[in-house]
């Protein structure tokens, strides 16, 4: 029962962190577009000015997000304590982030000035794509949010579940009790399938 339970928590994890990937990597795709049609759309680039720090800001979070899910699909697949516990507070902090910026934006009603100036004018662009799809961006926020309290959770789980119980069977030793430390990734060698005794 226990095996079957840790099963299934492995996949709701690796599936809230797809939800999480694909969110990372429409980002990472959307901001590769900004930049060439800024490339495009600029006959000079003036280096020494504010540079396209919108632009490059949704890339790096997109990339974040990509190396998260990653991370995640690692904590899950190996249900290591310790890459789990590692998940749950990098998932933590995100989410405290995110949490700090909506909280910002609610109470501070000059949040737009804070920002610095955008050259790319692509600041604008974005803000009228998500006011003309406020409903489906709506639905968007709520999802990744949704995953990432979800990845929390299993993650918890998961990590209370224990490591995988059925290696310290497989595991060579002369001793009575389990050994301390385990591999991180469970690599579990098949014997031959016939032994050649020696005469």
């Amino acid at each position: 029962m226990g095996r079957i339970a840790k099963t299934c928590l492995r996949s709701l994890l690796k599936l809230a962190n797809s939800v999480m990937g694909i969110i990372g990597i429409a980002m990472v795709l959307y901001s590769c577009w900004m930049i060439r049609v800024w490339q495009r759309d600029s006959s000079y680039v003036d280096y020494s000015s504010t540079g396209p720090w919108f632009i490059y800001s949704f890339l790096g979070i997109g990339v974040t997000l990509g190396a998260i899910a990653c991370l995640g699909h690692i904590a899950a697949d190996s249900a290591n304590g310790c890459c789990l516990s590692f998940y749950v507070v990098i998932i933590s902090l995100l989410l405290l982030l995110e949490i700090a910026m909506t909280a910002d934006m609610l109470l501070n009603s000059d949040w737009e000035k804070d920002l610095p100036e955008d050259p790319t004018g692509r600041l604008h662009d974005f803000e009228d794509f998500v006011k003309s799809n406020f409903d489906i961006f709506q639905w968007i926020g709520l999802m990744f949010t949704l995953a990432q309290g979800l990845s929390i959770l299993l993650a918890v789980a998961l990590r209370t579940l224990g490591t995988n119980q059925g290696s310290y069977y497989n595991y060579d030793t002369d001793e009575d009790y389990a050994p301390e430390r385990l591999p991180l990734v469970n690599n579990k060698v098949q014997p031959p399938p016939y032994v050649k005794a020696n005469k």
